[in-house]
């Protein structure tokens, strides 16, 4: 049996998602072995082959269906890119796709969970997201946005922000 343990990594549909290659890849160095989770949107944002190739696993979109062999348990969670959609849907146990439905339950049996956001200023700004980053960290879920973590770009300034995308900082979390 193996002593590496086993980091999902979950992409949401957000513009640096077109890079989770290069967290798979610090990950991969720390000794970490990867199952790529991907939400419905994200999938047409990643090269799922390529990113299959990398991992050595299938990138998971949907629910297995009856004989198809299981992922590996989860020893940690990163979610990274992060939506404004997905952290709200996950602060209010939302479940409604594979990823969110697999990163609630990991919440609940306490597998340790850092979330890396990609979102503007206008939504930070909104009571809706501050809440729900508020309930995620009680429930003591790493939610890295302010002052040494992701800063929130201005709205429509994202594609500037993509190249600097703190991939590390997800990793950091977990040591």
């Amino acid at each position: 049996m193996s002593d590496q343990k086993t980091l999902y990594v979950v992409v949401c549909a957000a513009g640096p998602a077109s890079q989770v290659g290069t967290l798979v890849a610090l990950a991969w160095e720390q000794g970490w072995t990867v199952q790529l989770l991907a939400t419905p949107a994200a999938v047409s944002f990643i090269d799922v082959e390529e990113l299959e190739k990398q991992t050595g696993r299938p990138v998971r979109s949907r629910h297995r269906t009856p004989g198809e062999p299981r992922s590996p348990k989860a020893d940690a969670v990163v979610i990274a890119p992060a939506t404004f959609n997905t952290i709200n849907k996950l602060a209010t146990g939302i479940a409604d796709n594979y990823a969110l439905d697999v990163v609630n339950e990991a919440i609940g049996l306490g597998v340790p969970t850092v979330v890396l956001p990609f979102v503007n200023s206008a939504y930070v700004n909104r009571a809706p997201f501050q809440a729900s980053v508020e309930k995620l960290r009680e429930e003591r879920v790493r939610v890295l946005i302010g002052q040494r973590a992701f800063i929130p770009h201005d709205a429509g300034a994202g594609a500037n922000a993509f190249d600097h995308f703190p991939w590390g900082l997800a990793l950091s979390a977990h040591r």
